[in-house]
């Protein structure tokens, strides 16, 4: 079932989550030994995150050093496959720019409507870990909306190739990434909006934002969608804070800020233990304030952490 779907015939709002590909090497039983304490809570959906290719330095015998590419954690078409199967629930993978070309992602997408993926999430994808700025695959995408393009011509039965007639139509919906304290790229917020609107004219049937720890800015961006006459569900993203390395780690990796009564409480605690503890105070009372406030669903960036999700979504449903 689409998204939107879930959205329209819900009652109330919503649960879902969002997790990692295990690394290279790891079983599918990590995922479900990740899910298995979540799958009480009956998500409407699970995204499952897709991720580039990293260069690394491997020394030869002789000394000198070749540039090989690793990709750490591939199997997002497979882990949605298996989650479908062994869960009955929806997944949606993440589709990204980054060390994908065009060819590749048409195969992946023909992959997921094969095995009944309904959904997507496209998204740029961030520069390597080694690199400063980010640069697409030579024969891929540079931006999200240019992604969202190609998938928005599959569900048109548009393929790559021009001589390919009466292609099947694909049935994708299609989410894309908001930013309620903007894109660190964007000059300004207007013209992240402006993109948006953009991404929202070409196909984009919901939004899921980066994650945010301030209520009042999700609440101040869905206002000016709707004044910008943007109309499909935006979905808040939410993560809790864990450990004491992440007021310094979240706002330089994801360009977030934390209210000063949450770094403060924080910094006061002693452990990490307690500054979970904190945390998860915390995304308790998040999470109420937005369920008041009517959003469709909550969506929870589990990272490694279920036990705390499991913590918050069994005090709020």
């Amino acid at each position: 079932m689409k998204v939107t779907e879930h959205i329209a015939k819900a009652n109330d709002t919503l649960i879902s989550f969002e997790i990692l590909p295990p690394l290279k090497g790891k079983s599918i039983d990590s995922i479900y030994d990740h899910l298995d304490p979540l799958m009480e809570f009956k998500p409407a959906f699970i995204n499952v995150t897709y991720h580039r290719s990293e260069h690394m330095f491997k020394k030869r015998a002789d000394g000198t050093f070749e540039k090989v590419e690793i990709r750490k954690r591939p199997g997002t078409v497979g882990i949605c496959a298996a989650i479908m199967n062994h869960y009955n629930v929806d997944a949606v993978p993440h589709l990204i720019c980054g060390g994908f070309s065009r060819e590749e992602t048409e195969n992946a997408l023909i992959d997921l409507n094969f095995l009944g993926v309904d959904n997507v999430l496209v998204l740029r994808g961030d520069a390597p870990k080694n690199e400063t700025f980010f640069e697409p695959d030579p024969h891929g995408h540079r931006y999200a909306i240019e992604l969202l393009d190609q998938v928005a011509h599959m569900n048109n039965g548009i393929y790559l190739e021009e001589d390919l007639q009466s292609g099947v139509k694909t049935n994708f919906c299609i989410g894309v990434a908001g930013y309620p304290e903007k894109h660190f790229e964007a000059p300004n917020m207007q013209t992240d909006m402006s993109h948006l609107k953009r991404k929202v004219e070409q196909g984009a049937d919901y939004i899921v934002t980066q994650m945010f720890f301030n209520n009042q800015k999700f609440f101040d961006y869905v206002a000016k969608c709707r004044e910008m006459g943007i109309t499909i569900p935006i979905i808040p993203g939410l993560k809790p804070l864990t450990s004491k390395k992440q007021l310094t780690i979240l706002p330089r990796t994801f360009f977030v800020d934390i209210p000063d009564e949450l770094s403060s409480e924080v910094l006061k605690c002693k452990t990490d233990k307690e500054v979970e503890e904190v945390g998860t105070r915390w995304l308790i009372q998040q999470s109420k304030e937005l369920k008041e406030f009517g959003v469709p669903v909550l969506h929870y960036y589990t990272l490694g952490k279920p036990h705390v999700i499991k913590n918050v979504v069994e005090t709020i449903i």
